[in-house]
């Protein structure tokens, strides 16, 4: 074991940390549970739908319950938080998961054959019920569910048994998995929406970019964002676990600790490696304001042995992050990227080994800015990408041809032309589809840009995986072989996931 496990240095005061987490429970749970009383648009139709005169008496008998509850649990939540806060100065920034398993990934030696190594980048909006409902979303348990399983079904159909589906059952109704009542107005899908238009291909790169339904069935390093539900965090690990032998969870500080303001929410940040993690660092981003300085979002940077050339290390970096959501906030989001750079260079520099191989280098996440928005101009222009190669990317302000938003209109997330992984890849691959169900650009003080509604609509692409190369005692040659913009999260995030797939070949002498 490279690393320890619990996030804390003794059973005593993890046991202490557990014991604090129970005495918040009641009222953490009763004003998450307030606030979901907030409708989906979801819903909404299924009430409409179902013609229900008793859903506002229920809202007007269970508010003052709920309310009643938080007044109660307050004295025992005083407790719990005056022994959780100190406690945070002992925890170490994120917490370690390591599963033995017969099936795992073969060493690459080198000398010898190139390999391809798979990455998933993915905003999934797992925050309390609550919070979720302001993006639109909510049923967090159906949601989670449905994103174990989108995440292991390539190696189910590979003759693995998918875990956890006898303990956590997908929902009969919900999101992906069925169809909402349509929209006064929204109509069903055009009969030539079945038909495949494909995204034109940049000239050269041919089939290199996809509007993809699956997840990458062999994704070697899932980096997530927005795991914020602990109780999330936990339903993933025992989905993923059974695939992925390491997991890097529950990221970030809470309370005073660390940060400039106080932390409710960690960073949201979860990495599930098929491959031997050696190091793990986060740092915590210090000019985080409004709503997102309550949330430890900042960088996490995990180094992974992938095998041995000869004698030396093959090893890799993954870099994920979440930055500042409000699209104002650019010169914060600046900051933010600068930082993130020099704590990439600065872990690299205190974990690399003499002779070692950097056989790739990525720094992935929700940036929370776009390429093609006048508003977002600063961060278009920035050094990381003079560092790091965006694959969609032709310059500033102007993406590949066959590149697409990663941003959804939250509003349209469960319109029935959108509400399967099939129908939303059929929608986002048609002009019309794109302009009605993808953010659009938007202006510096964050307002839609009125001037984007007669070009070609990209929408507004915040997901983004960028990788650069190394110098090596051994050189590699790094090919993009595939990048994916993946349906498969269709109702369950206001979020595209985004797969990029690497080919090393060894350069020869």
């Amino acid at each position: 074991m490279v690393l320890r496990e619990s996030p804390f240095p003794n059973r005593f005061l993890s046991g202490l940390c557990t014991l604090s987490q129970r005495l918040l429970f009641p009222s953490y749970w009763a004003a998450d549970q307030l606030l979901a009383i907030r409708e989906t648009t979801a819903e909404q139709w299924q009430h409409q739908r179902q013609r229900c005169p008793s859903y506002p008496l229920r809202v007007l008998v269970t508010s003052p319950l709920l309310l009643l509850l938080l007044v109660l649990s307050v004295p025992a939540a005083i407790l719990g938080l005056l022994l959780w806060l100190p406690l945070q100065a002992a925890r170490r920034p994120f917490a370690y998961q390591h599963t033995i398993l017969s099936r795992q990934p073969e060493p690459w030696e080198l000398p010898g054959t190139g390999k391809a190594f798979s990455f998933v980048s993915a905003n999934v909006c797992l925050l309390p019920d609550g919070l979720a409902k302001f993006s639109n979303l909510g049923e967090m348990r159906q949601r989670v569910a449905r994103v174990g399983q989108c995440l292991t079904q390539g190696d189910a159909r590979a003759g693995l048994a998918s875990p956890g589906n006898s303990q956590f059952p997908l929902p009969c109704k919900y999101g992906a998995t069925a169809s909402s009542p349509p929209r006064p107005g929204s109509g069903a899908p055009r009969p030539d929406a079945s038909v495949v238009i494909e995204v034109p291909d940049g000239a050269g790169e041919a089939g290199l970019g996809e509007v993809s339904v699956p997840f990458p069935p062999d994704a070697d390093f899932v980096c997530l964002q927005e795991v914020f539900d602990p109780r999330a965090a936990t339903r993933l690990r025992r989905f993923l676990s059974p695939f992925y032998e390491h997991l890097v969870y529950d990221v970030g500080v809470y309370g005073l600790h660390g940060c400039s303001a106080l932390k409710i929410l960690n960073s949201g940040l979860f990495l599930a490696s098929r491959y031997p993690v050696l190091a793990v660092q986060y740092h915590c981003y210090p000019n985080g304001t409004g709503e997102d300085a309550l949330a430890a979002k900042g960088l996490l940077s995990v180094q992974v042995q992938l095998g041995v050339a000869e004698g030396q290390r093959i090893v890799g970096y993954l870099n994920c992050t979440h930055m500042q959501a409000p699209a104002a906030d650019a010169e914060i989001r600046c900051d933010q990227l600068t930082l993130g750079l020099s704590w990439v260079q600065l872990f690299q520099d205190i974990h690399a080994q003499p002779g070692d191989v950097v056989a790739f280098d990525v720094f992935c996440g929700d940036l929370n800015f776009d390429n093609c928005s006048s508003g977002d101009h600063l961060e278009q222009t920035h050094e990381i990408f003079h560092q790091y190669q965006d694959p969609c990317r032709a310059g500033p302000r102007q993406d590949k041809p066959w590149a697409i938003g990663t941003m959804l209109n939250y509003l349209e997330i469960h319109d029935q032309a959108v509400a399967t992984p099939a129908g939303l890849k059929r929608a986002l691959e048609q002009e019309e589809g794109r302009r009605k169900y993808l953010a659009g650009p938007i202006l510096p003080d964050g307002r839609p840009d009125p001037s984007a509604a007669g070009g070609p609509w990209k929408g507004r692409r915040v997901d983004y995986i960028l990788y650069r190369e190394h110098p090596a005692p051994i050189s590699l040659a790094t090919t993009v072989e595939k990048f994916s913009f993946i349906t498969q999260l269709a109702g369950c995030s206001d979020h595209l996931a985004v797969g990029l797939r690497l080919l090393l070949n060894p350069v020869p002498w």
